[in-house]
């Protein structure tokens, strides 16, 4: 039997959904939980303009967002059945898979990872760190990044310094660099009064996507059309986010009241000036479009840095059934 692609069971499924409530009919939206990577901000922005403007609803799902947090296993919630999507990264779940986890992302929110180096201005590229530099990393980083930043330009291990998402050290010391989110820690710095340089680690063959969307495997092999139309509702979110972004904002003040107008306005800007949703693949091929290609560098990083065993069935760590038909265009 010919496979119905992922778009058109998510297409199908949201029309009867919709049929059957204009006949009044009593069909239940299917309820799902998907589980943020951290607090509530900008970087989950489509996700939660797609709850407030009622595209989930329209896609007939009963969606539930919990934020994440430093104290926050995702992938343990994920695989005890405690969340049915998580925002994920292309490493953690390739990771997981090694580990015997069966999890596989279905969608990539972010063309390229947002992670990056904030420098002082003496800095006029990643090569430079390697002048006596002392770069701040984060415990995720070390297995992460850090590895990739070492190998390309010659950084020692004695260059690293914890990073614990406090400016001060590097704000205090010119010869400090640190990781940083250019949504993030760069208005930051800026508020802080600081001039600061950005480096963007994907500019420099990087090669993870960012904010993706993980499911457990026997959900997509159980509930496709579930999983096609929350990826299909998730991508037309991030397409009106970026639009206009007011009602996702005012969900993600809700849940997280910290995040003020300020920094979200930042933050959305930033989103579209490094194109992180509509920029690369997504461009021609759709919000949400993930490659083999992609994939596969990948995992020959993360082989060549010692992060992964060269056995691993990596495949297993995504499917692009449900983004290569999808066609949501920036």
């Amino acid at each position: 039997m010919k496979s119905i692609p992922a778009s058109k069971l998510a297409r199908r499924a949201a029309l009867a959904f919709c049929l059957a409530v204009a006949a009044g009919g009593a069909t239940a939206a299917d309820k799902v939980t998907f589980l943020t990577s951290w607090y509530a901000q900008a970087e989950h922005g489509g996700f939660y303009q797609a709850l407030a403007e009622g595209l989930y609803r329209k896609h007939g799902l009963d969606v539930t967002i919990r934020m994440g947090g430093p104290q926050v296993n995702g992938m343990q919630l994920l695989a005890s059945g405690q969340a049915d999507f998580f925002m994920g990264y292309d490493l953690q779940v390739l990771k997981s898979v090694e580990q015997g986890i069966p999890a596989t992302t279905v969608a990539a929110s972010f063309q390229t990872d947002a992670q990056g180096m904030m420098t002082h201005t003496d800095v006029k590229g990643l090569a430079d760190l390697k002048n006596g530099k002392t770069v701040l990393v984060s415990t995720s980083g070390r297995t992460t990044w850090w590895p990739w930043l070492k190998a390309k330009y010659g950084l020692t291990e004695g260059q690293g310094r914890p990073y614990t998402f406090n400016l001060q050290p590097f704000l205090a010391d010119p010869d400090f660099a640190q990781q940083a989110y250019p949504s993030s820690e760069l208005f930051q710095a800026a508020k802080a009064g600081a001039k600061t340089n950005f480096y963007l680690f994907a500019n420099d063959g990087y090669p993870p996507y960012g904010t993706t969307v993980v499911a457990m495997q026997k959900l997509v092999k159980e509930k496709p059309d579930v999983v096609a139309r929350f990826v299909r509702a998730s991508m037309e979110g991030w397409k009106s986010y970026l639009a206009n972004p007011a009602a996702g904002n005012a969900l993600i003040k809700q849940e997280n009241p910290n995040m003020k107008d300020d920094q979200l306005a930042y933050a959305v800007g930033k989103l579209k000036e490094y194109s992180f949703v509509t920029g690369g693949d997504a461009a021609r091929q759709g919000i949400g479009t993930m490659s083999d290609a992609r994939w596969q560098q990948t995992y020959e990083f993360m082989v060549a840095a010692g992060l992964l065993k060269k056995e691993t069935s990596w495949k297993q760590a995504y499917t692009t059934q449900f983004v290569r038909d999808l066609k949501v265009m920036p």
